[in-house]
């Protein structure tokens, strides 16, 4: 639990740092070389813009993120993976017995001397030192650089360029496709519901609150259900004072908090908030972590429950 506390720290404060830079204006789905093999054709750019040569050949893959090493699961490719991250076994299964280095601050010569054909890295391991993988680039081992997705659309286009690169385009299509199916049921019944609930969206808790505005792949998924997200006005993931969070009254309080015992109920017990709608009714729910943090096709797991918290009754189908 230590681990975890640690990394959603770390993640809450990347976040707020690096989504301003966090724009996917590198690779999209339409945006590919020449590179031809067995008639797929692979990437020259990787997310970011950076030229890569992607081996024609993949066996073996390093995955430093948790979001691309279940896209890399759910390829099929698992067995592929000779490292990860040390978030990733909190994810996936199977991965405790593979070396495992930080995803901050990855250990470049454990890397090198493991020699991967290729290596998926967020840029949280690329943090502020652009140059931290050169030395195994220059080794000519393939480093894919993949930016923390801060929409749905982004995420598609992630989730396709790791597919493409392995040389599974079909796969990463129907990822896609069966991400895009359960959106589009959802969000059917979101745009009929005419009476919005505005919603307050908690991913981390007191003293040092943060939740989001407009930007961001949840406040999306709040406006795909037909919520309104109460910090919309605003942009980007928020730091938010408490009589702030108090003043915006919502109706629903969401929280994604993984780190304390009982959230749900830390924020129905908090001194000054009994007034607040949310509190007030007991509308408050908790969101599962992993599908609402992960920037993958498993946000829409994370989706469904937003939608039965915030409407149970309209979107009762759901859980049949």
């Amino acid at each position: 639990m230590k681990k975890k506390t640690f990394f959603t720290a770390i993640m809450i404060v990347l976040m707020l740092v690096l989504s301003a830079c966090a724009e996917n204006n590198g690779y999209s789905s339409d945006k590919v070389g020449d590179i031809q093999t067995e008639g797929t054709t692979l990437p020259v750019e990787d997310r970011v813009g950076n030229a890569i040569t992607v081996p024609e050949n993949i066996e073996t893959i390093v995955s430093l993120a948790p979001s691309i090493t279940q896209v890399l699961e759910d390829l099929g490719v698992i067995e592929k993976l000779i490292a990860v991250d040390n978030q990733s076994p909190f994810h996936v299964e199977g991965l405790t017995e593979l070396p495992q280095v930080d995803i901050v601050s990855p250990d470049i010569e454990t890397l090198l001397a493991l020699e991967p054909d290729i290596i998926f890295a967020s840029e949280i391991s690329f943090g502020q030192d652009e140059d931290i993988f050169q030395m195994l680039i220059d080794a000519g081992i393939c480093v894919v650089q993949i930016p923390t997705s801060n929409s749905i659309a982004a995420i598609k286009e992630d989730n396709q360029f790791i597919a493409d690169c392995l040389q599974l385009s079909e796969k990463g299509e129907a990822l896609n496709s069966e991400m895009q199916a359960v959106i589009e049921e959802i969000a059917t019944i979101g745009a009929s519901i005419t009476e919005q609930k505005t919603v307050f969206f908690e991913i981390s808790p007191l003293p040092d609150i943060v939740s989001f505005g407009t930007g961001v792949f949840l406040n999306e998924m709040l406006e795909i259900i037909g919520a309104k997200n109460v910090l919309a006005d605003q942009e980007g993931w928020l730091p938010v004072n408490e009589e702030a969070a108090v003043d915006t009254n919502p109706d629903v309080i969401l929280t994604n908090v993984n780190f304390i015992e009982n959230p749900v109920e830390e924020i129905l017990s908090r001194s000054g908030w009994q007034n607040v709608t949310a509190v007030e009714t007991e509308a408050v729910y908790s969101i599962d972590n992993a599908s609402s943090s992960l920037p993958n096709h498993r946000i829409v797991e994370a989706l469904k429950q937003m939608a039965i918290a915030v409407y149970p009754k309209e979107f009762a189908t759901l859980n049949e």
